[in-house]
């Protein structure tokens, strides 16, 4: 489809779309630096809190390829706008756990209403940025940065006022929710399929088949473009999960120990912020395997001499590193020919929940097993398997 430009239809939907990213990072985040208490009051190891969030990304495993037909049925605007409250309640159910049990249980509904929105808001950001005709994805997810950095300050502040975990969650996702539902009627109208076609496919001709096109050399693409999505993260669920409980064992307060997830969100945002202008002068392979160098390096050396200001840093160099993956891997995959529109973006973001799915309990068993700080080597890693499959991603445009 040719790029309509950027009217005042078109401006709307952007800023929609910005904020419903925003609120989507913004309601679990609030949830993060209260992992602490949660695992105390339950009196849980580490290989049961990580068993607890991976329920999240199990769940979505389940219900991602769910997206694509409740995004024809219902078009994306709606499945990522007033699914934000499916995702609330999961948040607010977290706060009223009195087991182990119902903890998973909530962060099973989580998981589920997540995915499903997450495909939605990518979705229809693709859409909005087909019509404007550049580059605008690396945006939106830097403003999931920015709602996922305030969010982490509200939980952070929550944990150290001691405000109950039933009123802090109850609060935060309200104001997600009615931020969500609110920027609905700005977001772009009709069916998805409006606004993209298959290459050569004429106005009326009927859109392909979702599993259309999938060769040897498409599948084995997708797989790699998924280990990229996976290793970004990986990283960003490490942090998200375990940076509070690592720093409470460095010795740092409630307040402090939340500073790892928002260290790493901050400068997330900013690479994210300045990703779309850097990839265009560099090409996305040379700024991936920048990125991964600084997150293998940044976390090695955080773990290999340990301090709370050092592995705060730690996890800011790590958000930086990975600040465009995963949009890098949606834009690639979205962009595979011979698929029908959304397939790629679907199985990659589906993919990418493994990473999600298998960091935390793997990472809980290594720490009850040796030490917190020997299961974070996950990220280091990550760091080198980015530096190794950054070749399969898009180098420098030529002009012309």
């Amino acid at each position: 489809m040719v790029a309509v430009g950027a009217g005042r239809t078109e401006r709307r939907a952007r800023l929609a779309v910005a904020l419903v990213f925003l609120t989507n990072g913004l309601v679990y985040a609030n949830l993060l630096p209260r992992f602490p208490q949660i695992k105390a009051d339950l009196g849980l190891s580490n290989t049961q809190l990580g068993l607890a969030v991976a329920a999240m990304p199990f769940a979505a495993l389940l219900a991602g390829l769910t997206a694509g037909p409740l995004i024809a049925r219902f078009t994306s605007a709606k499945v990522a706008s007033f699914g934000m409250a499916v995702i609330a309640l999961g948040v607010v159910l977290v706060g009223f756990a009195p087991s182990w049990g119902l903890f998973a249980t909530a962060m099973l509904l989580v998981g589920a209403s997540d995915a499903v929105v997450d495909v939605a808001q990518n979705a229809h950001g693709l859409r909005v940025q087909r019509r404007y005709g550049r580059s605008i994805l690396n945006g939106f997810h830097a403003l999931w940065s920015v709602g996922a950095v305030a969010g982490g300050l509200m939980g952070s502040a929550a944990a150290g006022a001691g405000l109950a975990l039933p009123v802090h969650l109850g609060l935060s996702s309200l104001l997600s929710v009615v931020i969500a539902v609110a920027v609905h009627p700005l977001l772009l109208r009709g069916d998805d399929r409006d606004d993209r076609r298959p290459p050569g496919a004429a106005d009326g001709a009927p859109p392909r088949r979702p599993w259309t096109g999938l060769g040897t050399r498409t599948v084995a693409l997708l797989a790699v473009f998924g280990l990229v999505a996976i290793s970004g993260t990986l990283v960003e669920d490490s942090g998200a999960t375990w940076a509070a409980v690592y720093l409470q064992g460095l010795g740092a307060g409630a307040v402090v120990a939340g500073l790892g997830f928002v260290a790493l969100q901050g400068c997330q945002f900013v690479g994210r912020l300045v990703g779309d202008r850097v990839v265009d002068r560099f090409g996305q392979r040379a700024v991936a395997r920048a990125g991964g160098g600084l997150v293998l390096a940044g976390m090695g050396l955080a773990l290999a001499f340990p301090t709370v200001p050092g592995t705060v840093a730690g996890f800011g160099l790590a958000g930086f590193g990975v600040a465009t993956l995963v949009p890098a891997a949606m834009t690639a995959a979205d962009h595979l020919p011979g698929l029908a529109p959304g397939t790629g973006l679907t199985i990659v973001t589906w993919l990418m929940r493994v990473g999600f799915l298998v960091s935390p309990p793997v990472v809980g068993l290594v720490a009850d097993a040796t030490s917190l700080r020997v299961g974070l080597l996950v990220v280091p890693l990550a760091g080198l398997v980015v530096v190794l499959l950054a070749g399969v991603l898009a180098g420098r445009r030529r002009p012309g």
